[in-house]
């Protein structure tokens, strides 16, 4: 981060920049050593900028829970530990992160039927527009919303997921009344990128912050695809680790 100007007439505001070279330096360790943030000072003078985008900068990564303003000192790096989410054969939401939280929860905002897509039908081997329920949910542990998902199962099989997900607010439990003991992980993709509006709302972050996406596809132990999900987790708050 340091020493490097940010670059102008990218269509990306300046504060958007310097709040992500920030974030990523944080997340690096960079500051360790002194546990704040430099001053707006010299973080002006090291992105060519004034005060005031600096100040931008630095409210934002507030709003997410980054870092701290304390009266007199300056900015305060707040020292949260990001949850462990494992990704493995077998990969769950409460069980992957449960131990390391009092409680987790999933929260279900919208259920809908539609016709599958190309891309869908690909994923989940089935006829384009073949019908699918689609569920949108929230992962929270401890009350803090830590992913948002939308996932895609047949209708004819999973007509039903609904319901059942609302009364056992788990997919894992949903399978299992419907028939479905147990199920495995085929593929996760993974990538980054800046949260949108629906994640600035629903993960409760501010603009610019960053948000890993995963695609990931799921069938039972016939090998019949059951679920595609694509997973929004607040980036600050979760890093994945790969079990084989």
């Amino acid at each position: 981060m340091a020493g490097q100007k940010v670059q102008r007439q990218t269509g990306v505001a300046l504060w958007r920049q310097i709040a992500d070279r920030i974030r990523t330096s944080i997340n690096h360790g960079d500051f360790d050593d002194t546990g704040m943030v430099p001053p707006e000072t010299v973080l002006a003078l090291q992105f060519g900028v004034n005060r005031h985008t600096i100040r931008s900068a630095l409210a934002a990564l507030a709003q997410e829970g980054i870092v701290r303003a304390v009266q007199g000192r300056g900015t305060l790096i707040e020292r949260k530990e990001r949850l462990s989410f494992p990704i493995s054969k077998r990969t769950r939401f409460s069980q992957g992160i449960g131990d390391q939280v009092r409680e987790t929860r999933s929260v279900l905002l919208a259920a809908t039927e539609e016709a599958a897509s190309t891309e869908l039908a690909r994923q989940l081997n089935i006829k384009n527009g073949t019908r699918l329920v689609r569920l949108e949910t929230i992962g929270q542990a401890d009350h803090r919303p830590v992913s948002r998902a939308t996932s895609w199962f047949p209708a004819d099989r999973f007509g039903a997921i609904a319901e059942v997900y609302r009364t056992t607010g788990s997919i894992t439990k949903a399978f299992r009344e419907l028939g479905v003991p147990d199920y495995v992980r085929v593929t996760t993709e993974i990538t980054a990128t800046h949260a949108d509006e629906g994640d600035l709302a629903d993960l409760q972050l501010s603009p610019g912050a960053i948000v890993l996406v995963t695609r990931a596809l799921n069938s039972d132990l016939d090998n019949v695809p059951v679920q595609y999900s694509i997973s929004r987790f607040a980036a600050d708050r979760v890093r994945f680790t790969i079990e084989n």
